[in-house]
């Protein structure tokens, strides 16, 4: 059995070979796999629409069944010039690699591509292809550059794993979290302001919800919240090197003849915080939380609903700590954020990467080695095994990265926390302390995240749940449904109740009938519905309706309070 990367790599070969059957004069860039699928550039005259794609799935079927190997042959740089004579775009990528290197390209049937691989044996290893969308996209991704057509396809082994993916890709399309967010009147996205989020009332319960429940938690943990400006000067960010590294992602402003910058990230203003006066030992770690409200000038092309945007909350904090501090902040950091995840029920299949230090770096390798077995030792202690990154970290220190997996299979990278020995630094933003010595030294810091973007976690929740929200984080969790206007008082007094509870309530006031009441809650995924009439009226209860199960009989106002309370505890 092959990865399913190589599956995908060598079914756009496929599809290009197809491609050049139905229309030879095309000329070919690259077809690599994805993350979903594979896709492969062209250019030719003919405009490829979605009506073509019967045509090249038959012609795909055709070299399936021919079944021909895909041969490795290594040549010679003169050898690749004369193949691909006239692929001019073949002839710039072979002019990418560099002198020395081998060239490689894989033939299979008719088809030559140039390529490193690896592929899978023949074209019968690929059990199915299907395509799926078509683009434009520029050659090498420079609008300057020529548009190609890129078409996408997924691949499987068989056909019987081909039709579980496409099953999977209807569900994603059903719990698309753009389209539930304006179904459920959660949020909109306007063209005229791209990367931003209007939240509306349900949409923005929910995201309070999420961050005051994040800020008990943590409280709990012992941080501090603080809040720093949202704009802050040009000499900041050149003293924390953000300048340098970061510009073209920031909004950039002036006033009185002094350049600021909009915060694309927290950091600095937590050792602003810890530099207001002079610490000592005995005050670390000093944690601090921030829900800054940061902004990042993205590209709009990366833009992706409230996943990707341009301003955004993380449920940041920043950890000012000695080196022996180390191990035991990161272990207290990995057990807070298993206890979030398990939560949301994401706690059992959560992976954890160590990323080591890379070839760029800053600092000794005794530190570094220092600071890795660290993280490595937190995660033992905590009983959490790790995959090794080799030379992933950040150029300042290394890091641990925790992917969570949602209802679809789907992995998220979420939670982080990173070793930072150069923004406290003397040359960056030297932030120091008295040790027990009584000399200054400066501190580590942990900069740490357990959901990361409350909004694109919430992106995360949305498609999760399908929308359909646990009681506890539902922007309505009950709805009490009278049957008629003489229990409309009554109606009234249970959704007071409910709410004097401590819990979201409300009253659906339409003139329709039960059934149709019934539906529209079914529709806006409300937990709860409180059927109530004459009988519940006169008995103090209430007719419940569970979103999940169905009809639950009828129990005693107080009652229900109490199952509630219970199950949002839970």
């Amino acid at each position: 059995m092959f990865p399913i990367e190589t599956i995908r790599h060598s079914a756009a070969h496929i599809m290009a070979a197809a491609v050049r059957r139905l229309f030879p004069d095309t000329k070919f860039d690259i077809g690599p796999s994805t993350a979903d699928g594979f896709y492969y550039d062209f250019d030719l005259e003919h405009r490829i629409s979605r009506d073509d794609f019967p045509a090249i799935e038959a012609e795909i079927r055709k070299i399936l069944k021919e079944g021909a190997p895909f041969e490795r042959i290594e040549v010679s740089r003169d050898e690749a010039k004369k193949i691909f004579a006239n692929q001019p775009y073949k002839l710039e990528r072979l002019a990418d690699i560099p002198e020395g290197d081998t060239i490689t390209i894989y033939r299979n049937g008719d088809f030559t591509d140039l390529c490193r691989g690896p592929h899978v044996d023949s074209a019968r290893d690929v059990g199915a292809i299907r395509l799926t969308t078509i683009a434009g996209s520029y050659y090498r991704g420079d609008e300057k550059n020529k548009m190609l057509q890129r078409v996408y396809g997924q691949a499987a082994a068989t056909q019987e794993e081909l039709d579980a993916i496409v099953a999977r890709e209807e569900e994603a399309k059903r719990r698309d979290h753009r389209v539930l967010g304006v179904e459920l009147d959660l949020f909109h996205l306007d063209p005229e302001d791209p990367g931003q989020i209007f939240w509306h009332p349900k949409g923005w319960t929910i995201y309070i919800t999420l961050q005051d429940y994040i800020r008990e938690k943590i409280r709990k943990d012992g941080y501090q919240e603080v809040n720093t400006p949202a704009i802050m000067p040009r000499s900041l960010w050149e003293r924390s090197g953000h300048w340098d590294h970061y510009q073209k992602n920031m909004f950039v402003t002036e006033s009185e003849d002094r350049v600021f910058a909009v915060k694309p990230m927290n950091c600095p203003g937590a050792l602003e915080i810890f530099n207001s006066r002079l610490r000592s030992y005995k005050d670390l770690p000093l944690r601090l939380a921030e829900f800054g409200h940061c902004a990042r000038n993205e590209p709009s092309g990366s833009l992706h609903g409230i996943m990707r945007v341009r301003g955004f909350v993380q449920d940041d904090a920043h950890i000012l700590c000695t080196e022996e501090q180390i191990e035991g902040e990161v272990a207290k950091f990995c057990r807070l954020l298993k206890d979030v995840y398990s939560d949301f029920g994401f706690d059992k299949n959560l992976t954890v990467k160590l990323s080591t230090m890379p070839d760029d770096h800053v600092g000794d390798e005794a530190t570094w080695q220092h600071a890795e077995e660290a993280l490595a030792a937190a995660c033992r202690a905590v009983g959490m095994d790790y995959e090794i990154q080799p030379g992933e970290g950040a150029f300042y220190g290394p890091k641990l990265e925790f992917t969570l997996i949602d209802a679809l299979g789907r992995p998220w990278q979420c939670g982080t926390i990173q070793l930072d020995y150069q923004l406290p630094s003397a040359e960056r933003l030297n932030a120091q302390y008295i040790g027990a010595d009584n000399q200054k030294h400066h501190p580590v810091m942990l900069h740490r995240a357990v959901l990361g973007s409350l909004e694109r976690f919430l992106g995360i929740l949305i498609e999760h749940y399908a929308g359909a929200f646990p009681l506890w984080l539902a922007p309505v969790q009950a709805r009490v449904l009278p049957l008629n206007d003489k229990v409309a008082e009554y109606a009234a007094s249970v959704c007071a109740a409910l709410k004097d509870a401590g819990f979201r309530a409300e009253v659906d006031r339409e003139n329709d009938k039960l059934g149709a009441k019934i539906r529209r809650a079914q529709v806006e995924k409300i937990p709860y519905m409180l059927v109530v009439g004459g009988r519940e009226a006169e008995a103090g209860a209430v007719s419940v309706r569970s979103r999940e199960k169905g009809d639950q009989g009828t129990m005693p106002l107080a009652d229900f309070l109490e199952k509630i309370r219970m199950e949002a505890k839970a």
